[in-house]
């Protein structure tokens, strides 16, 4: 009896410990079609929708040309989070990158993608000041 009591407090405390988790707007996020240059910055946003501070404790990109930005502080019950994205958008062509979140939530290992197209030709906005100054 001692040993089922046992266990039963070790499967409470684990329980409440991986009690946290999070739901995000959205999970990829798709650049479109962006000109090579372009500010690659964008942001994942998160909701913590479990009952104890959610802690993002590592990320990490698949490549060097992806850089995360993990919150500093844990995220409360029912409080939005942000994770920046930088992509470096001099590198033209289709890209697909793959961001993983390592946290203290219920699932540990959480991944996101961002995707899209970098085109080598210039913005219309460039396009259209370089004729007004000639």
């Amino acid at each position: 009896m001692k040993a089922f009591g046992s266990f039963l407090v070790i499967f409470l405390i684990t329980f409440s410990l991986h009690a946290q988790e999070f739901k995000f707007e959205k999970e990829t996020i798709d650049y479109g079609k962006i000109v090579k240059g372009s500010n690659g910055e964008r942001t994942f946003v998160f909701t913590n929708i479990g009952d104890a501070p959610l802690i993002i404790k590592n990320i990490q990109s698949s490549c060097g040309c992806t850089v995360p930005e993990k919150p500093e502080k844990p995220i409360m019950p029912g409080e939005k989070g942000e994770i920046k994205v930088s992509y470096d958008t001099k590198r033209p062509g289709g890209f697909s990158k793959q961001i993983t979140i390592f946290s203290n939530a219920k699932t540990p290992r959480k991944a996101l993608k961002i995707k899209g197209f970098i085109s080598n030709s210039i913005s219309l906005e460039k396009e259209k000041s370089m004729l007004s100054d000639s």
